[in-house]
């Protein structure tokens, strides 16, 4: 497996990982106007955003969810081969780390990472021999 495949797997783990929930969030804050719970914790609330004075909203979620999709065409363009998938990746990054952040995600910084670094490694095929 080359080092784009990782990264491409990594991509779709964060983005759908982050994406789905995010969706799903975004529509129960919007219905019941409280911020989802899993497993006793706030999904997306409760995290330095809102500890600044940025409440949770729906298109505060649906912002990351936007982006959290962005990352999943930037794992399929990493999986096919494409420079501009890495040149996505990077510019997602940002963004991610922001919500991260802000959201209180401990996870996401840490495969923004691996994903960044598997990113750039050269591929097996494409070292010099």
């Amino acid at each position: 497996m080359t080092s784009a495949r990782v990264a491409a797997g990594l991509a779709w783990l964060s983005g759908l990982g982050f994406g789905l929930p995010a969706v799903y969030g975004a529509v129960h804050l919007a219905r019941t106007g409280e911020v989802w719970q899993f497993l006793g914790f706030p999904t997306y609330g409760d995290g330095p955003f809102e500890k600044i004075g940025i409440p949770t909203t729906v298109p505060l979620i649906a912002g990351f969810a936007v982006v959290c999709g962005a990352e999943v065409v930037a794992g399929t363009l990493l999986w096919r081969g494409h420079a501009s998938g890495k040149k996505l990746a990077l510019a997602l990054l940002p963004f991610e780390i922001a919500y991260w952040v802000g959201f209180a995600l401990p996870a996401g910084p840490v495969l923004g990472a691996a994903r960044t670094v598997a990113s750039f490694v050269p591929s097996r095929a494409a070292r010099p021999r």
